[in-house]
């Protein structure tokens, strides 16, 4: 039995052909598009007559799926599976991927899509030369035009609805993309080409990890083609992956991170409560921006993390689930990291009642001055100013939670308890993550045993 899916101005028609030997329904799709002449009532004859003739198609074996265009595959595989599967953020990414994939290879048929087709495509992103993005850069010092129009940064952010750190690149003549200009200029209502200059990148090769995230998308549509025995086998198995040169983790050492602690004594005290609970709990920033008050045992030094605090252009501030299943999770934090957010509660209760009805309860341990769930680019943003204000080792926020495994790991803590308060799904990506303080480890492990088990080499030759 065939059935129609509108999406826009295309058709998707699908056909039943029954359970596999597994129980699994066996499906066969295709896509039509009308021509852009054609009038309502053409579209629905002409769309009966295809959906008759594909599922004849279908029920006599002679289609496969394989004619359709990847493009057209690739919008299937977001309906049908990512939007359903896949968080939202992963999804954004996705669909910023997939602008560049189907521009180099969208337009080939499934059946016909070869391995040479996919290095090329690499090979053009290794040399720049696919590139069709523009950034825009400020073209008036940004600063003095805010003190202008009476603007802070954080203002700026809320009222264009972006990142407070793409605000803060745009201020300080970083470039931005065409969307944050747009939305920038429209919020300090000018026009976009008096504030901005465009800047073309057509010659910039992508990263080595960037061209790898490419590589995993087209492979993992691909296979659910062939699992959905639309292709018959995935090309991308017979393309080599491009490889990303191994980088260290970034963290602080015990000296690195006491100093870091005790510059955040004169620090406002919201600030303090968050990089503390990082460095102490090795949580992830979504994961500590989704932290509700409910979540935090004071009496016993327990944090649920449960939850995830996400930023999308398109959906603003929003909670999600966290990484993974494994993800969720509860630990124990030093009393020290407990007796901070008691301050901190204490704090917002303050601001609570000074605010009355303008309050808005979220119910998060950290917020905005009106009680909103707080933007993650906005500890991030602060985090980065903090460390140059004491001269401390620039690293990224996310290097508090390395800081916490690799401290962990020092100290003695075994690599399934660090491994399970990190939320990781299995000991080997905790493992592969932390190879240099495993082996730190490892060196002073031996150095102990040879200290207390002293040999006289003359006796035991």
């Amino acid at each position: 039995m065939a059935s129609i899916t509108k999406r826009n101005n295309t058709y998707t028609i699908r056909v039943s052909l029954g359970y596999d030997g597994l129980g699994k329904q066996i499906q066969r799709f295709k896509t039509w598009k009308p021509e852009p002449n054609m009038t309502p009532k053409q579209i629905e004859k002409e769309l009966e007559r295809q959906k008759v003739l594909f599922e004849e198609q279908c029920n006599s074996g002679s289609f496969m799926g394989g004619n359709m265009k990847f493009s057209d595959f690739a919008d299937y595989w977001l309906k049908e599976y990512a939007e359903k599967e896949l968080r939202p953020k992963t999804i954004t990414d996705y669909k910023i991927l997939l602008k560049r994939i189907n521009t180099a290879i969208g337009h080939i048929r499934l059946d016909k899509l070869q391995p040479h087709h996919i290095m090329k495509f690499y090979n053009n992103l290794r040399d720049g030369n696919i590139r069709e993005d523009v950034t825009y850069k400020a073209k008036i010092d940004a600063l003095p035009l805010l003190k202008k129009k009476k603007l802070t940064q954080a203002a700026l952010a809320e009222k264009s609805g972006i990142s407070i750190n793409t605000v803060q690149n745009y201020v300080h003549g970083v470039c931005v993309s065409e969307q944050s200009a747009l939305k920038i200029a429209a919020a300090l209502k000018m026009p976009h080409e008096k504030i901005f200059i465009a800047s073309e990148n057509k010659n910039k090769p992508l990263a080595p990890k960037t061209i790898s995230n490419y590589h995993r998308l087209i492979s993992a549509i691909l296979e659910k083609a062939v699992k959905w025995q639309i292709l018959m086998y995935n090309p991308c198995r017979r393309v080599e992956a491009p490889k990303v040169p191994r980088k260290e983790t970034n963290y602080l050492d015990e000296v690195q991170a006491s100093k870091l602690l005790n510059c955040l004594e004169s620090e406002p005290l919201q600030y303090k409560a968050m990089i503390t609970t990082l460095l102490y709990s090795g949580m992830r920033r979504g994961e500590l921006c989704g932290l509700e008050w409910a979540d935090i045992d004071f009496d016993n030094n327990l944090i649920d993390i449960n939850k995830s605090s996400l930023y999308l252009t398109n959906r603003g501030i929003f909670d999600d689930t966290t990484k993974t299943e494994s993800s969720k999770r509860v630990i124990k934090v030093p009393q020290y990291a407990i007796d901070i957010l008691k301050r901190h509660s204490g704090e917002q209760s303050l601001q609570r009642l000074k605010l009355g009805d303008k309050w808005i309860n979220s119910g998060k341990v950290f917020t905005q001055w009106n009680g909103k769930p707080i933007h993650p680019d906005t500890i991030s943003g602060w985090f980065g100013k903090f460390l140059k204000r004491h001269n401390l080792p620039h690293i990224s926020i996310h290097s508090l939670r390395h800081t916490n495994a690799t401290l962990l790991i020092a100290g003695g803590a075994d690599l399934r308890t660090v491994s399970k308060r990190l939320g990781h799904a299995d000991m080997t990506t905790t493992a592969n993550i932390y190879t240099h303080a495993i082996q730190s480890a490892d060196e002073r492990a031996a150095q102990v045993l040879d200290a207390m088990l002293p040999v006289n080499n003359a006796k035991a030759n």
